[in-house]
């Protein structure tokens, strides 16, 4: 009975009265812009005092009401009887008397958060409703679009449009713009902001002696023509980019991007277009007809971290790495940290869990393990892209048709004869055995040791240990228990590169189900991380 009796009085009061704007809210008010912008103005505010309650996460959600899309917010009657929010009317919108209250009851945001609007943000939430509560989209996806020029009073100080801006807001905080700086000082701001370090004295005394009236103008293209202007511009990007020399796991070894780097600074040097300098980035090597140049520059990438530790289970890392790139594109690309949507819906941003995996997926189709493969200090981890001058391309493309031209040749000298029979197919496969390991003629030199021969060119020793023999298909088979071990001499023997095909041929007879188990790997002792191959079965397939 109390609260409907509460309820009734508040409603009475709401009823008859005009909504009590205190004194210093009212004040702040009126020093405001004269239109407030909801991304500029407002979403902060709200954001940081009100969507933890009412926004986009559903299970945090109190009272029904949301506050981050204008529908929810007009329509949802409060438990006062009145609307959260009347576009153009402060006397009928809930939300305006609740943050207005000093009672810690009624008051938003509640006492237990412990959260206070100020009174400039009190002004500027009371403003706004009262100008008409109109929400826009989040700003990364608003286009943009030709600004009025603000009305200035002091119009001879102007030199240009940017002036106005400046201006207008000069004049808005009761000040007055100071006169220009000396040229001694002006040269040093622009090469600061433009090269990021202070001119020489060679450059000062020249800009100093330079009478033109454009000198400053001129100055300022004489520092954009150089090449620091590329380098200064491109630290910002690079951040972005997650750049970086290094691996940034455990050994942390030296990780060569700076072919990609150096890109990114020519493109900022030659005025690369901002349309090709993010599509060459994100998918260069998918374009048409597509140069050395578009495929470099998507570095961009692969500048995430690269674990090369020998334990890790690299599908998690693969994971890892196609997380990192969908969350740098929305970062770097989209303005929005769409990484919060990786666990659940975004609380602030417009981004659904879904949206950020249906975006991964761009990613999640590159064939690749979550570990980089290298080995010695002039080995450069794949993928990899060969770079090269215009006088290699040139040498290249002759090698190129000098090779088609000899295989045109050796074509028309000697026929190719084609195979008609399996005994035919088998005598040609015979030809390029490299080894052919038979278990008849084991060499038994002493229990702990054995010795077989491969009966392929070219001839090498295997060496067994805790050898057993059992019936095989044909003579003698190679009994395995826990310790049995059989090496081939290395680089010898079954030593590929991943461009390169081959096969093997066995049989195995497995008197067990074994959820996983090793049959024979070859391992590079090179290369970090055990990187070669292995033969295993999986529930003994």
């Amino acid at each position: 009975m109390r609260k409907i009796y509460f309820l009734l009085v508040l409603l009475t009061f709401i009823g008859c009265k005009k909504v009590a704007i205190p004194e210093d809210v009212s004040i702040t008010m009126e020093a405001l812009p004269e239109e407030l912008d909801y991304n500029i103005h407002v979403k902060k505010i709200l954001s940081d005092k009100c969507f933890a309650c009412h926004g986009n996460d559903a299970k945090k959600k109190k009272a029904g009401l949301r506050l981050d899309i204008s529908e929810a917010a007009y329509s949802k009657t409060t438990e006062s009887g009145l609307k959260a929010i009347v576009p153009g009317n402060i006397s009928k919108s809930d939300f305006v008397y609740r943050i207005l209250s000093d009672d810690p009851k009624y008051k938003m945001p509640e006492l237990s958060s412990h959260l206070d609007l100020s009174t400039y943000e009190k002004a500027v939430l009371v403003k706004w409703i009262q100008e008409g509560a109109k929400y826009k989209p989040h700003w990364a996806f608003v286009p943009p679009s030709k600004t009025t020029l603000p009305k200035v009073n002091n119009e001879k100080w102007c030199k240009n449009d940017l002036d106005k801006f400046i201006l207008y807001k000069i004049e808005k905080e009761g000040l007055t713009p100071t006169g220009q700086a000396d040229k001694e000082t002006l040269i040093r701001r622009l090469s600061f902001d433009i090269r990021g370090f202070a001119p020489n004295i060679l450059e000062i005394d020249a800009f100093l002696n330079d009478k033109n009236p454009k000198a400053l103008e001129h100055q300022v293209d004489r520092f954009l023509a150089s090449k620091d202007y590329g380098e200064r511009m491109a630290i910002y990007w690079l951040d972005l980019a997650r750049f970086a020399d290094s691996y940034g796991y455990l050994d942390d070894k030296h990780y060569d991007m700076s072919p990609w780097r150096d890109w990114v600074i020519e493109a900022y040097n030659k005025n690369l277009s901002f349309k090709d300098f993010v599509t060459w980035q994100l998918a260069g090597d998918l374009m048409p007809n597509t140069t050395q140049e578009k495929i470099l520059a998507t570095g961009f990438n692969r500048n995430h971290k690269q674990n090369t530790e020998a334990g890790i289970i690299e599908e998690e890392f693969r994971v890892e790495n196609v997380i990192d790139r969908t969350s740098t594109v929305g970062t770097g690309l989209m303005a929005l940290s769409v990484g919060c949507a990786k666990c659940h819906d975004h609380k602030f941003d417009p981004v659904s869990q879904k949206d950020f995996y249906s975006l991964s997926s761009f990613f999640n189709s590159t064939f690749e393990n979550g570990s980089p493969n290298y080995g010695n200090e002039d080995m450069v981890p794949g993928p990899t892209l060969l770079l090269t001058t215009k006088e290699n391309d040139k040498r290249i493309l002759e090698i190129k048709k000098l090779i088609s031209k000899l295989e045109v040749d050796q074509k028309n000298s000697f026929p190719i004869s084609i195979v008609k029979t399996e005994s035919d197919l088998g005598l040609g496969l015979s030809k390029k055995l490299v080894a052919r390991l038979s278990f008849d003629k084991l060499i038994i030199k002493d229990p702990k040791k054995s010795i077989f021969t491969n009966e392929a060119e070219p001839v090498f020793n295997a060496t067994a240990k805790k050898v057993e023999s059992g019936i095989g298909i044909k003579g003698l088979s190679l009994k395995y228990n826990d310790e049995t071990t059989v090496s081939l001499p290395p680089y010898k023997v079954g030593y590929f590169e991943r461009y390169e095909p081959f096969s093997f041929s066995l049989w195995l007879k497995v008197p067990n189900n074994y959820p996983l188990a090793t049959v024979f790997h070859n391992t590079d002792v090179e290369r970090y991380g055990y990187q070669g191959y292995d033969f295993v079965l999986k529930e003994n397939k």
